[in-house]
């Protein structure tokens, strides 16, 4: 099924263009997406018209149409290119074939890309290859291209319109789900963020400063809505997912367990916690729950418990996906807990411990627990005392 995006007005002049997607199960192959995607796409009227970006290869002529809506019969001078993944630039070409006098507006990382995914196409008289902070001036509207390198590829940039004070910010500040369905903003955000563009917190963190400078009134990401109210709020969630920050007090208790028992010790402490005060306790079993929903909750949190067994001298598989989504992404600044169960010979704290010896500014709990096989009465006390400490 698929169905068009509500055509709206972004302001007088800006106008949205993009479209729904609810065919796709799997975001960039990966990332369940039960309420779709949004594509963004943005045309921009003026004595010289822009087009912002495109959309995926799949919406091709529904995108068109919708261009050509906006467009009211006239002409496009320039089709600006953002980001290059493909469900972004995927309608270069047909947009060229439709609008063959347009100009294409990227940096040269753009357009080296453009050649590589566009072998056939001949854009000879048809570039314009701006730098960082350079200004194009349609008529009214002055935009800005700010430089935004691996948030998350090397050519992305966003576009500031000083007119109209949109900030046209690429993949930033976009979410899962498409437009037409109603979700809150920031648990899809924050999973699109630490998923996809988690790993480059120093990225995000100089396009913040940039950005930090500039009036701001709306928002137009390339996923997810338009953002135009209470943008103290985003731009406070980028500042601190970004920064690898707290963003709310509480404890997440990861665990893989085979036969009942860490699952028992798992939920136990989630107990415990919560007769002591904590303010948000999240027990997941990384085996059935969404591995980005359960690296989400890590980022959330500013204190962590890994629950897992020893497996084949190792740890089990579920737990070791998830540390290494974990270090994949620079987990940081966070106090981490173990509970570790194994029957003869336990390695699963070493193990955990050794891979996490390289991430930055962990604190972990000196008083692991160790359970054999099933819990103790030694081990309810070890529980009880982690408690405690997770609640200092």
């Amino acid at each position: 099924m698929k169905e068009r995006a509500e055509k709206m007005k972004v302001t007088d002049e800006i106008i949205y263009v993009g479209v729904n997607d609810h065919d796709i199960d799997l975001f960039e192959g990966q990332y369940i997406v039960p309420n779709g995607m949004a594509y963004n796409s943005y045309v921009i009227r003026d004595e010289k018209i822009a087009v912002m970006d495109t959309v995926d290869e799949a919406f091709g002529e529904e995108w068109l149409e919708n261009v050509k809506n906006a467009l009211d019969g006239a002409k496009p001078e320039y089709l600006i290119i953002q980001h290059m993944e493909p469900d972004h630039s995927a309608n270069i070409e047909k947009f060229m074939e439709v609008y063959p006098d347009t100009k294409i507006v990227g940096n040269a990382k753009t357009f080296t890309m453009i050649s590589n995914f566009f072998r056939n196409l001949d854009l000879e008289g048809k570039k314009v290859v701006v730098k960082n902070q350079e200004k194009l001036e349609l008529g009214k509207h002055i935009l800005t291209f700010v430089f935004a390198p691996m948030v998350h590829w090397p050519e992305v940039m966003v576009t500031y319109d000083s007119t109209d004070k949109v900030l046209f910010s690429a993949d930033g500040f976009g979410k899962f789900g498409a437009l037409d369905v109603e979700e809150d903003w920031d648990c899809e955000a924050r999973r699109y963020y630490f998923g996809i563009v988690g790993k480059y917190g120093v990225q995000v963190q100089n396009l913040l400063k940039a950005a930090s400078a500039l009036e701001i009134e709306k928002i137009c990401p390339l996923h997810g809505p338009v953002l135009s109210e209470n943008l103290e709020h985003y731009l406070g969630q980028y500042q601190t997912w970004s920064s690898y920050g707290v963003e709310s007090e509480g404890v997440m208790i990861a665990y893989t367990s085979v036969y009942g028992n860490t699952k028992k010790a798992a939920e136990l402490l989630g107990e415990k916690l919560k007769e002591k005060g904590c303010p948000k306790v999240v027990v997941c079993d990384l085996a059935r729950e969404d591995m980005a929903e359960a690296v989400e909750d890590a980022f959330r949190y500013g204190k962590l418990v890994l629950a897992t067994i020893t497996y084949n001298g190792d740890i089990f598989p579920f737990m070791r996906t998830f540390i290494e989504h974990l270090k994949e992404r620079n987990y940081q600044n966070r106090t981490i807990g173990l509970i570790e169960n194994g029957s003869w010979a336990s390695t699963a704290g070493k193990v955990i411990a050794g891979m996490l010896e390289k991430s930055k500014n962990i604190t972990m709990l000196e008083k692991p627990v160790k359970i054999m096989s099933s819990l103790s009465e030694e081990n309810l006390k070890e529980l009880d005392e982690m408690a405690e400490e997770l609640m200092k």
